[in-house]
């Protein structure tokens, strides 16, 4: 493979990872009701292995965590086994994979997580839709969160992260992003507490440092990164005052530093702003950036991400979702297969292991064809 900064080794954690490309978490549906993953699953995760490091799409860590219809778990003793095989099959290609640990929060409903009243901060509703199995439903005003019932939260995430290393995953990833429970305790937006888990930035922090602590002492602290998204606002989590932006994550990341995680992973539109190169600094450890959401990151803009020294590796969504062979496409310079957003949140093969790998053009006029 030629040589490019995207093809250098990275160290995360215990982990070396062959290449600076991080498959994200990608949100797919493709579980079943129960929530186990089968061979479909095993299938796509596998195909990707080539990947320096993939992340799993969110998975839920109870009942009431799940936040969409189909969404894997890693509850059950169905759940868990389902994950060997991923986990099995990604290593048996030569990849390394850890799992998203993603709590809802109030980003749920009823219909999918088993009757629960979703849970959150503070008894606040998100303006929004979700998929259920029957549909899309207005999202229900979720229970407040007690103090005496955080712990109980804490140790769902703990035993998720043992379920996933049981399993043979290489670690975990806590989901501290995109408007879901963890999240919802830093944005001001969504917690509106009055006690030591809101209001001051470093109140809005404790719960996620609690987690992560939490869990980092369960499983070992190289098997455990964290991502964040600071100043998102989806999902109603909204932060909107740069400043105590700032304020929460460098007391989310303080709370955090003595540590040393495997990696921290940061979802920004600007990866080589103050904000994101303060929390770095702070940081010191693996860095990871992914600058695509409402634009996908492309090859040119990760070669300049490592090039300028932004980061120590790049995150990638809907390139790694069409193209099972990316890091080869990406070094070499090949064409790439498009994603299709009609296939994004379906049940079947379609758009999901269907993707193919790059091959050569036969001749005259066949390169286009070669990009499907």
């Amino acid at each position: 493979m030629p040589t490019s900064p995207l093809t250098t080794p990275l160290t995360v954690g215990s982990l070396e990872l062959p290449n600076r490309l991080v498959m994200a978490p990608l949100t797919r549906m493709r579980s079943g009701r129960d929530g186990v993953p089968g061979d479909l699953n095993v299938e796509h995760y596998a195909q990707r292995a080539s990947m320096g490091l993939i992340v799993t799409e969110g998975t839920y860590p109870d009942a009431v965590g799940q936040g969409y219809a189909y969404q894997p778990g890693i509850v059950t003793p169905e759940q868990v086994e389902g994950w060997r095989r991923v986990a099995d099959a990604v290593h048996a290609g030569g990849g390394r994979i850890f799992m998203q640990v993603m709590h809802a929060g109030r980003v749920s409903h009823a219909e999918v997580n088993g009757g629960s009243q979703p849970v959150a901060p503070s008894a606040v509703a998100i303006e929004a839709e979700v998929h259920t199995y029957s549909g899309k439903h207005p999202l229900p005003v979720p229970h407040a969160l007690t103090a005496d019932e955080l712990p109980g939260v804490v140790e769902s995430f703990v035993r998720a992260s043992r379920n996933a290393v049981e399993a043979g995953l290489d670690g975990v990833e806590i989901h501290g992003a995109n408007g879901y429970l963890l999240h919802e305790f830093l944005a001001p937006g969504a917690n509106q507490r009055t006690d030591e888990y809101g209001g001051s930035p470093e109140n809005r922090a404790r719960f996620v440092v609690e987690v992560v602590r939490a869990v980092a002492e369960a499983i070992g602290v190289e098997k455990v990164g964290l991502r964040v998204s600071p100043e998102h606002n989806v999902q109603d989590a909204w932060e909107l005052d740069h400043e105590d932006v700032m304020a929460t994550y460098t007391a989310l990341v303080d709370g955090l530093a003595d540590l040393d995680l495997a990696y921290l992973s940061v979802l920004h539109r600007e990866p080589e702003g103050e904000l994101v190169q303060g929390l770095r600094l702070a940081f010191g450890g693996a860095f990871l950036v992914n600058s695509g959401f409402g634009t996908p990151t492309s090859r040119e803009e990760s070669v300049r991400l490592l090039e300028e020294n932004v980061t120590d590796g790049v995150v990638v969504g809907r390139p790694a979702l069409a193209n099972p062979d990316l890091v080869r496409r990406w070094a070499e310079g090949l064409p790439e297969n498009q994603p299709d957003p009609r296939t994004f949140y379906t049940q079947d093969a379609e758009g999901y292991t269907d993707y193919p790998a790059y091959e050569a053009p036969a001749g005259p006029g066949a390169e286009a064809a070669a990009q499907h």
